[in-house]
């Protein structure tokens, strides 16, 4: 029997007219899913097996939920490793509407990330609003219902509950509009190694005495306008005697950057007259200061960091013998902590006068953060750099953590705080952060199988 001569079969108006119908029962029937699509970070060259990938974009599209009546899949179950959900999704998506709203987007993707632009792929995650939960693509089925009129008009995706591993988490800001969640979920396959430590350890300094030396400097004008801090030259000493060298610090009050003090970095000696003492560059202008200098007495003339220590958050006090001789002058000095946590210098305030031999120097201790045990894959945070990362391992005898791909870098001096466990360690140093997987030997593996059998060859196995 011939088909209805009414109808064309497939005209390009029927199936415009079938694809809006569609699109339109979606709106209607349909709930508003987030999907993410997979980036690919780093494949193997041989077996094109997917190393690394990352997931940072999302779009809102309308999704048909084809199993109304709950999860699909084998539900909840008990095994001997604990609950495992085996929950599944499947989700019926407009062709046309990706095509337009999400393949636009990927089509102008960096050529370094390798994605399917033209339709949905496997691996790619959609978020599912009303369970809150992210299901990942197994199967996308294109030829369903099969060539109506002569095309396809859907996409049916067959989804499994995603498997948490080196991901970084934040599915918690995700709600049901379209609301960003990039970055949320960043899995490069990276471990890093963290040396951390329980404890401070104090810096310890020693000090020198000279005379002809700048005992205090004094600030006659702190000038304004200041972007940065400005050097400060002071004039040579004698022959034979050392350069005195100072720093400018910096504040800003009211909205005008001015100068606060100037610290000796070392007071010089030999000096038998005031050295000049000229404030250059900053930005900013009409700063001056003067100094006075000690030629019958000895003070400190710089003091000499041996250790810097580790666990400073804060400046500690910095003690100074007091001078053998009278009528004397105690010397005064700062210390300078780094992102680090170190001590990186200690400047002189007041150089003092009439020591007889090198005074002693003593900072104070280093804090002392080092409680708890972290948990497996619970996510760290640093208190100054705010870089996050999962728990790979923690080593307590040694202090060294490892974490899965971090979100931002870690710095000396963090205070690394556990979501779950609220273990509490400072970050001495980043040991190691390579890229670690299971994967990590193809290259060598393939350089070695190159030494038997050169594919590169037309016939790697003969002379011809």
């Amino acid at each position: 029997m011939a088909l209805n001569p009414f109808f064309l079969q497939g005209s390009a108006g029927e199936q415009r007219l079938v694809q809006e119908l569609i699109n339109e029962q979606l709106k209607i029937y349909g709930v508003e899913v987030i999907y993410i699509p997979r980036k690919i970070v780093r494949q193997n060259t041989i077996i094109r097996e997917i190393v690394s990938s990352k997931f940072d974009d999302n779009y809102a599209i309308e999704a048909y939920v084809n199993t109304y009546d709950g999860y699909g899949g084998a539900g909840d179950i008990l095994t001997k490793f604990g609950m495992s959900l085996r929950d599944e999704l499947l989700i019926t998506i407009s062709k046309e509407r990706f095509e337009d709203f999400i393949s636009t987007f990927l089509n102008s993707a960096s050529e370094e990330e390798i994605n399917l632009a033209s339709r949905p792929r496997e691996g790619d995650l959609v978020y599912f609003p009303l369970g809150q939960r992210i299901f990942e693509v197994k199967f996308v089925e294109h030829e369903k219902p099969f060539y109506q009129l002569g095309k396809t008009y859907v996409y049916e995706l067959k989804c499994e509950l995603f498997e948490y591993e080196d991901e970084m988490g934040g599915w918690d800001n995700v709600n049901t509009t379209t609301e960003e969640i990039d970055s949320v979920l960043v899995n490069q396959g990276y471990v890093t190694s963290l040396q951390l430590f329980s404890s401070g350890t104090q810096a310890t300094a020693t000090s020198t005495v000279g005379t002809g030396y700048i005992r205090k400097i004094f600030l006659n004008n702190d000038g304004s306008g200041y972007t940065s801090e400005p050097e400060v030259v002071i004039t040579q000493a004698p022959t034979g005697g050392t350069n005195a060298s100072a720093v400018a610090i910096t504040t800003t009050r009211n909205g005008i950057t001015s100068i606060e003090e100037i610290l000796m970095i070392n007071a010089g000696a030999g000096y038998t007259i005031a050295p000049t003492i000229t404030i250059l560059g900053g930005g900013g202008s009409g700063a001056a200061a003067t100094c006075g200098i000690v030629t019958d007495k000895k003070g400190i003339v710089s003091i000499n960091l041996i250790s810097g220590g580790v666990g400073y958050s804060t400046a500690p006090n910095v003690s100074i013998g007091l001078p053998a001789l009278s009528p004397n002058i105690p010397a005064i000095a700062r210390a300078v902590v780094s992102a680090a946590g170190t001590i990186s210098e200690i400047r002189l305030v007041d150089a003092g006068s009439g020591f007889f031999n090198a005074p002693t120097i003593t900072v104070g201790t280093a804090a002392t953060v080092g409680v708890g045990t972290y948990w497996l894959n619970e996510v760290v945070t640093g208190s100054i750099s705010g870089a996050k990362a999962r728990v790979k391992t923690w080593d307590k005898d040694t202090n060294v953590l490892k974490v899965g791909t971090t979100d931002g870098d870690f710095v000396s001096g963090d205070i690394l705080v556990g979501s779950s466990s609220l273990a509490r360690y400072s970050l001495s140093y980043v040991v190691t952060a390579k890229f670690d997987d299971k994967y990590e030997q193809n290259d060598e593996i393939e350089e070695e199988a190159d030494l038997l059998i050169d594919f590169t060859e037309s016939n790697p196995f003969g002379n011809y």
